[in-house]
């Protein structure tokens, strides 16, 4: 039985956002998550374990940006991490969810709905991509 819900921040949830930043911002991402009341952060259950998180940031109550997605290596490929953003998208109703990422994602993105542009090399050596999702929340498709 696979939960998404808000979940509670702890230490075993660094582990998971490691996957999605730094090792050097982790911390400071965790602190974000505990006192800026814009960032929430969903967790994916499976079997009673974590295997799963997005966090976002709210704009306002239509649009929110990604801020991090990640699943456990020993999970990935299992459509987990499009059925997070279908949660949240029709969990809050957004109109857009946008998020930034570099090209391993770029696919991800692309293949649950979002419209990818390409920002140019933003930092030294590394292409980054705009990632918008725009209309009703998301549907239900064969990749999730």
């Amino acid at each position: 039985m696979e939960i998404i819900q808000s979940i509670p921040i702890q230490p075993t949830v660094k582990v998971l956002l490691s996957y999605a930043t730094s090792k050097t911002k982790v911390d400071q991402e965790y602190d974000l998550y505990i006192h800026a009341p814009a960032r929430k952060l969903y967790g994916y259950y499976m079997d009673q374990e974590l295997v799963g998180c997005l966090g976002i940031e709210l704009v306002d109550a239509h649009q929110c940006v990604i801020k991090h997605i990640a699943v456990s290596p020993a999970h990935r490929g299992k459509g987990i991490g499009g059925e997070m953003v279908q949660f949240i998208n029709h969990h809050h109703s957004f109109s857009s969810i946008y998020a930034e990422t570099d090209r391993d994602a770029v696919i991800f993105y692309k293949n649950i709905g979002f419209h990818i542009t390409s920002l140019g090399e933003k930092y030294l050596g590394v292409e980054r991509f705009a990632c918008l999702l725009t209309g009703p929340p998301l549907q239900r498709t064969a990749f999730n």
